[in-house]
């Protein structure tokens, strides 16, 4: 394979920064840092770092998905510390798992590092929804939001092919979303205390206490009206039960895709796996569909907006060309 090593050279008297880059062989356990201000550079330090016999040539690829770097205007874009693996001859990178090129790492270490490279293929996942449709940010949890937003910047920006300023504003967005779904929390919390002053002065929650005061504390199946026995199972994971029963409106927290399990969910299951009564379930039920309506809605409309400035921005040619 041939690999060209003059594109994109410095002018004579250009001095280049130095780039850092872990640099390995095939299938190696062992990894080098090594900085190196041009494709070129980081080749022929290569040949020394590794070992590798000079009559031989030197193909580098990256280590997470194999991809052959040999333009140097394409290697000063990647960022800093970017894994490489230095193919002698005819070397084949083979893939080995989506872990970013740490495949080879040993066993051991594998096993310790596994809480990291499960975060890393988590949030891998939700930018690789955001790539191909990036209005999905509505319909992402709260979490996923996080997990994006404490990406490192350099990271998130080779994921998504995007320079870092783009990836910033971006972060910047998702962080307004998120702050955007706490201030709508707390205008919920602050109705809902609204509310109950009302009942207090109208002497209804007075009522409702009188009313239950011959019951005990502990809550079951019976104090509900529900039947465990004859109630269905629930389906819903224990991430979503949890965040129902410890998140202040909770339907702002859940992903679109959680919500809509809320919904279809029987009420009657869900009450028994919440230990709620069958009104508050379906309160809560009823806000998670509103809340999955109203981001189907942006949705539509961006999408809408979209195809209307696709269509203005054909316009001009349309006029050029009747026919």
């Amino acid at each position: 394979m041939e690999v060209a090593g003059d594109v994109g050279a410095a002018e004579p008297g250009e001095t280049r920064p130095l780039k850092p880059c872990l640099l390995r062989r095939n299938h190696s356990r062992e990894q080098h840092g090594v900085a190196a201000s041009s494709l070129e550079e980081l080749r022929s330090k290569a040949y020394d770092i590794l070992a590798i016999d000079k009559s031989l040539a030197v193909t580098l690829v990256l280590a997470e998905d194999g991809t052959i770097v040999d333009d140097d205007d394409y290697f000063l874009c990647l960022p800093s510390n970017t894994k490489f693996v230095a193919l002698a001859g005819n070397e084949k990178w083979a893939y080995c798992n989506s872990d970013g090129g740490t495949a080879w790492i040993s066993q051991e270490s594998v096993e310790v590092d596994e809480p990291d490279s499960g975060s890393e293929l988590q949030w891998k996942n939700v930018a690789r929804q955001l790539k191909e449709d990036l209005s999905s940010i509505i319909l992402l949890s709260e979490h996923d939001l996080q997990v994006l937003i404490d990406v490192p910047c350099s990271d998130l920006a080779q994921e998504l092919c995007q320079s870092c300023v783009t990836v910033q504003g971006l972060q910047n967005t998702l962080q307004q979303v998120l702050d955007q779904r706490e201030k709508a929390r707390q205008s919920k919390q602050l109705l809902e205390l609204y509310l109950q002053a009302l009942e207090k002065e109208g002497s209804i929650l007075s009522k409702q206490q009188d009313s239950k005061a011959g019951f005990s504390d502990e809550r079951d199946a019976v104090d509900t009206g529900i039947s465990r026995e004859s109630s269905p199972e629930i389906t819903l994971r224990s991430q979503i039960l949890t965040a129902l029963k410890e998140k202040p409106a909770p339907e702002l927290s859940l992903s679109s895709q959680d919500l809509e399990l809320v919904t279809k969910e029987d009420p009657k299951a869900l009450a028994v796996a919440l230990n709620w009564d069958i009104k508050k379930t379906e309160t809560v039920q009823q806000a998670c569909n509103q809340e999955l309506s109203l981001r189907l809605q942006q949705i539509q409309s961006l999408h809408s907006l979209r195809n209307i400035s696709a269509r203005k921005n054909s316009l001009p040619g349309e006029l050029q060309n009747p026919k």
